[in-house]
């Protein structure tokens, strides 16, 4: 089992749902970074909406306790050393006895993960299974981001879909900072507030009835500069995948035009660069999203998540989870960003 990402930037994440705590370390920050630890609760809070675009104080209470930072930090700056976070969890419920069988919770990695760790793993409490052990990547995720807005370069999200309700598309080759800022400020992430609603409402609805129901996420960078990732197995977008499929609920994932582009002539899909009035290179539209040959183009960079219906029956059953991982897929982007960033001439 590994709870470890290592690719220049370390993180690794520690604990269980049901246990006393988890928690995140992080190793090879930027030393004299300031991190405004008001600012990371504010993102983390982002995780524990409710389905009718409403903050769940009760939830946010009961999930995301304050991070007490072990180390790391000193007078609000990264020393350079392991930031390590620590969150406490609330009290376990008491566990009750049961012979439920490993294979009778449909859709949850019960059985798979019995086989895997030998039947040793306690997997009807979820342990690492757990949506619960996103807490601790947002916390590495705010922190990220705080070091790349430092350098003018923003990633936001918003939901796309929500069952067969679509939200409006990024203009994925105008997008811009402010787009960014005022979509992440909202309680209920979407571009065009009456698809919010409808969202809303379908949400509340599934719920009701027992159900549950899934939906897409997009996600974009704005500013990254050209030049950052490597071709092959050491890409930016490899660094993103393996990050935002580490997300429970994720199925799939695409990068620019994505799927669609298997519908597309070449020249249809291709990016034609010109140089704007900045004398910079941009193309004027962007199927890519923003990476090519594993290389940033400068062009904003845009994926889309798939994100599955959240298990019902159980006890913290959801009608979605699609709400609630916005800000987890953007803290994936953040930090495969800043470890590709580090690199950069001049970033330090």
């Amino acid at each position: 089992m590994s709870s470890i990402w290592n690719n220049r930037i370390s993180v690794s994440m520690f604990g269980e749902a049901d246990g006393p705590a988890i928690g995140v370390t992080i190793d090879n920050l930027p030393s004299g970074e300031y991190i405004d630890a008001e600012e990371v609760v504010k993102f983390m809070s982002r995780r524990s909406p409710k389905n009718d675009g409403t903050a769940d104080v009760s939830r946010l209470r009961r999930e995301n306790p304050a991070p007490r930072i072990m180390s790391g930090v000193k007078n609000e700056r990264t020393t350079g050393t392991p930031l390590c976070a620590f969150i406490q969890n609330p009290a376990p419920v008491p566990e009750k006895k049961s012979e439920e069988d490993v294979r009778s919770r449909r859709g949850h990695a019960d059985y798979t993960g019995a086989v895997r760790y030998r039947g040793f793993a306690d997997v009807l409490k979820s342990g690492k299974f757990s949506e619960k052990l996103t807490v601790p990547l947002c916390f590495a995720g705010a922190v990220c981001g705080q070091i790349l807005e430092r350098r003018g370069i923003y990633t936001g999200g918003h939901i796309m879909q929500v069952h067969n309700i679509k939200d409006n598309p990024f203009d994925t080759a105008r997008l811009r900072r402010d787009h960014i800022i005022s979509i992440r400020s909202k309680n209920f992430p979407v571009i065009n507030d009456r698809k919010g609603w409808l969202m809303c409402d379908d949400i509340r609805k599934a719920g009701s009835a027992g159900e549950s129901l899934g939906g897409i996420i997009e996600c974009a960078s704005v500013n990254v500069p050209a030049g950052v990732g490597s071709p092959v197995f050491n890409g930016l977008e490899n660094s993103i995948a393996q990050l935002v499929f580490g997300i429970p609920f994720v199925t799939g994932l695409e990068f620019g035009s994505g799927f669609a582009g298997a519908r597309m002539l070449g020249s249809q899909n291709s990016d034609d660069f010109y140089t704007n009035e900045y004398g910079y290179s941009v193309t004027k539209t962007n199927n890519h999203g923003g990476i090519i040959g594993g290389i940033s183009s400068g062009m904003p960079i845009v994926l889309k998540v798939a994100v599955k219906p959240s298990i019902c029956g159980n006890e913290s059953y959801s009608p979605c989870a699609v709400p609630r991982l916005v800000p987890c897929v953007e803290s994936a982007v953040n930090i495969a960003l800043l470890s590709h960033m580090i690199d950069y001439p001049n970033f330090c």
